[in-house]
């Protein structure tokens, strides 16, 4: 029952980080559009798929995991 409660106040402790980044950057022009990223553009339509910002958040967020991981294990 203590793993739980540890792991719901450490999720919380991000979310709640998570969130004041996202109420500082709101204000700011902040693009997430990487080299390697798809943006087709027709005449009617537009597609973005970020292929290159998926990979950074991927790597961050497993390096991010792997932490807490580790700190759990002590």
């Amino acid at each position: 029952m203590r793993n739980i409660a540890i792991t719901t106040i450490l999720a919380g402790a991000i979310l709640v980080i998570l969130g004041l980044l996202m109420l500082a950057a709101a204000g700011r022009e902040l693009s997430w559009r990487l080299p390697g990223d798809i943006h087709l553009r027709g005449r009617n339509w537009s597609f973005y798929f970020p292929i290159a910002t998926c990979v950074v958040i991927s790597l961050l967020l497993t390096a991010l995991l792997n932490i807490i991981g580790r700190f759990l294990r002590r």
